[in-house]
């Protein structure tokens, strides 16, 4: 099995059961993924199982959900190694990928690869599933995020209990931002956001102690293209194609902007006046965003902020989570052990 089919010719599950012309036209698509109807209802077929926090033993960490605010149903997904024996442990807040418009923390693909990293990079997890565009557009998932760092504080000062069983084994002092695709970018939204000047939501955060910043094929964009945008070839069903990534913009930027605006294209800020965490950027060679992710680097380094960046060879976008041929987990390897290091400084 090379891959997960993101198959658009599986059958849509309409909400209620409702015929789908009830609703008007389509005025936005990506097939397999969601269809927007002219009066606002979204569809999103189901292509990746939805599954619980149950795990087998032998992976060796424990799953449980937890509630961050249930007005707005933000919850999130926590995994704790069943082997602790260095004292507590630095915490990853990870932001999961799909445009802002799908994904889910409960999806069979994050489960798996998130629990497979909480074993092997010796770390806890918390999985935040936020809310999704276009109902909630952004800066909804930015908020999400800042929300679910003040729900961690809370617990911080409060202590452990039955219900947050994992609080006691956490390091609060070594907090980390982690995310792929559009998780990516809202985990770089969340910390300059954090590091802008004056931030009340930095002093509205102690004592936590944020350590770092991890992108994993971080889903930004911009009014014009890169050379890896305008003709790196996809493979037929690729996770991310140039026409969809232009789709996800449209449904997940307010209203009357661009491409260029910062929370898509971060070069179009003054990275200098922005304080940022150390960051360590992955990249994918075979990625349309490869090009944009290399520029993002470079315009870190040049304004004298602590990145590092790694390109994965021969694999795409999100291969870490959708892909199963032997290449993509042996690059998945490697991915997880530059992470525990990264996480270990």
């Amino acid at each position: 099995m090379a891959a997960i089919s993101l198959d658009p010719s599986r059958r849509l599950q309409h909400i209620n059961g409702k015929d789908p012309h009830h609703h008007g036209a389509v005025v936005e698509e990506i097939e397999g993924l969601i269809k927007v109807y002219r009066d606002g209802q979204v569809e999103r077929p189901q292509i990746v199982p939805f599954v619980t926090a149950a795990l087998s033993l032998e992976l060796g960490v424990t799953s449980r959900d937890i509630v961050i605010d249930k007005f707005t149903n933000i919850w999130a997904r926590c995994y704790v190694p069943s082997i602790c024996s260095h004292g507590k442990l630095p915490l990853l807040v990870y932001f999961h990928g799909g445009g802002f418009c799908v994904g889910s923390a409960a999806w069979s693909c994050y489960h798996e690869f998130l629990a497979r990293l909480s074993a092997k990079a010796g770390c806890l997890i918390m999985s935040v599933n936020y809310r999704l565009a276009p109902e909630n557009p952004l800066p909804a998932a930015y908020e999400d995020g800042l929300k679910a760092l003040i729900w961690l504080k809370q617990q911080s000062l409060r202590g452990s209990s039955d219900q947050y069983w994992w609080s006691r084994l956490c390091d609060f002092s070594k907090i980390f931002l982690a995310g792929d695709s559009a998780g990516g970018n809202i985990a770089y939204n969340v910390a300059s956001r954090l590091g802008s000047n004056n931030s009340s939501e930095t002093m509205a955060l102690k004592p936590l102690g944020l350590k770092g910043t991890i992108l994993i094929q971080p889903f930004f964009g911009g009014d014009a293209r890169t050379h890896s945008e305008s003709y790196m070839v996809q493979p037929p069903r690729s996770a991310l194609s140039l026409s969809s990534s232009d789709t996800y913009w449209r449904l997940a930027l307010p209203a009357g902007t661009n491409r260029d605006h910062p929370w898509c294209n971060p070069l179009s800020t003054k990275l200098e006046d922005v304080r940022l965490m150390p960051m360590m950027v992955c990249i994918s060679e075979m990625d349309i965003l490869k090009d944009r992710n290399l520029e993002f680097c470079t315009a870190l380094v040049r304004a004298g902020k602590r990145a590092e960046y790694l390109v994965f060879k021969g694999v795409g976008h999100a291969f870490q989570v959708l892909s199963r041929s032997q290449l993509s987990q042996t690059r998945t390897d490697e991915m997880l052990a530059h992470i525990k290091a990264f996480l270990s400084r």
